[in-house]
């Protein structure tokens, strides 16, 4: 039998239902936030702003999507703030009710041909639902998996609630490729889009029934027994842990802005400027996803081993240099050639993303854990996911070239591997050690 962080005892087979409760509810949390990214990259600028020409549709409906990103760091706040007084669990349950109900509303809204502007506000209001619920999922779903592990392999599982991410755009991904390659053109954009969006009510009530069987952190629990839970636990990260809030910060920036440029923009560049089909584009995003759902806990797992800060740092500055590989191989016009520059360029992502939620969550004590991991991990999306696509697009248009696309993701990615570099070492540490 194994130790876990607290100095208490867990079984093995607890464990891994707390791991499948945060893997399956973060997939569904991100299976509604990614379908988004790709409705607004393939639908919604033909649906809810078709007055403009395609790439002006695109980044309208992109700065929809961006919205969904200023909302996370309200959620993370307002999720931490009670996920540190009364429990990871309860905020946990709430985050999956609001994001399915806002998901599955965006599939019930009339288009711009029915209701005019109406239709892309209404858009931008669920939009924002679903940011400040996805805010607080991921400090929630890391926690409950890195506080009830060892800190041996702490690495690994708290890399499960990462995986869900691309479990999540696989999801999506994949029930849109399955409706554009058996519906016609017409049918897809009247009807057809809607049934992913509607199939989140059933994807939301499997979540809620494997995560309702879940305890509460041992950690978090120890933690409450042995002192009153913090007032206001957001002004303490930011007057005790700026350090760490800086930190998590550097980590994010790179791997936020590539993984959003690598998954969504670049739908956009293979539709619209390498010319392939939806269906083509779509299935290019559905293979490197599947290689990034196992690379992501197996990366993790590494970073036990040898350190957060090699492994992290290698993925930051291989994928600095490889961004100025990635656009002329996704332009190629070979699916093979596009298929290696999306698996190549998630691999290099995965090994920034698979330590990054232990060594986020090792940067704060208990009794602030998910303040400060929300605060470190949602601020950053502000300005890195949030504009990345937006950026890219403007680049494009400005410059002609995708030279510029690639320097903005080479920098944002070199900060992420000098910050791994420049950052203090915390595989193995107990959490219980940290105040």
């Amino acid at each position: 039998m194994a130790k876990s962080g607290v100095n208490g005892e867990w079984q093995p087979e607890t464990l891994r239902r707390v791991v499948l409760a945060s893997l399956i509810g973060t997939t569904v949390e991100w299976y509604d936030f990614f379908l988004y990214g790709s409705a607004a990259a393939l639908i919604f600028n033909k649906l809810f702003f078709p007055q403009y020409d395609p790439l002006t549709g695109t980044l309208l409906a992109f700065a929809t999507y961006a919205l969904g990103f200023v909302a996370r760091p309200i959620g993370g706040i307002v999720f931490g703030h009670y996920g540190d007084r009364i429990g990871r669990k309860r905020l946990l349950m709430l985050s999956l009710i609001l994001m399915g109900l806002a998901t599955a509303l965006i599939g019930l809204l009339p288009t711009h041909a029915k209701i005019g502007a109406a239709a892309p506000i209404a858009l931008v209001l669920l939009r924002l639902v679903q940011g400040f619920a996805v805010g607080g999922e991921w400090g929630g779903a890391v926690l409950l998996a890195a506080e009830h592990g060892d800190a041996r392999r702490r690495g690994f599982w708290a890399s499960w609630p990462q995986a869900g991410v691309p479990a999540g755009n696989l999801l999506a991904a994949g029930v849109l490729a399955i409706l554009a390659g058996t519906l016609s053109e017409a049918d897809f954009l009247a009807w057809g889009w809607r049934i992913p969006f509607l199939l989140s009510l059933v994807l939301v009530a499997i979540g809620w029934w494997i995560r309702a069987s879940v305890a509460e952190s041992p950690a978090f629990a120890a933690e409450l027994e042995a002192e009153a839970p913090v007032k206001v636990p957001a002004m303490e990260v930011l007057r005790e842990r700026p350090r760490a809030l800086l930190t998590g910060a550097g980590l994010r920036i790179g791997e936020n802005v590539s993984y959003y440029i690598i998954t969504t923009f670049s739908i956009t560049w293979m539709t619209e400027v390498a010319k392939l089909s939806k269906a083509q584009a779509l299935d290019a995003i559905l293979i490197g996803a599947a290689v990034h759902f196992f690379a992501i806990p197996a990366l993790g797992r590494l970073s036990d081993a040898i350190g957060r800060r090699i492994v992290y740092a290698a993925g930051g500055l291989g994928l600095a240099a490889f961004s100025f590989l990635f656009f002329d191989m996704l332009g190629s016009g070979d699916m093979a050639t596009t298929v290696a520059a999306i698996v190549i360029a998630l691999l290099l992502h995965g090994a920034m993303y698979g330590p990054q939620a232990a060594f986020i969550a090792e940067l704060f004590p208990t009794r602030i854990r998910y303040s400060g991991a929300s605060i470190a991990y949602q601020l950053t999306s502000i300005v890195a996911g949030s504009l990345a696509p937006i950026i890219a697009i403007k680049l494009y248009q400005m410059s002609g070239s995708s030279l510029a696309v690639s320097l903005y993701v080479g920098a944002c990615c070199l900060v992420s591997g000098v910050t791994a570099l420049l950052a203090r070492e915390t595989k193995g540490v107990e959490l219980a050690s940290i105040r």
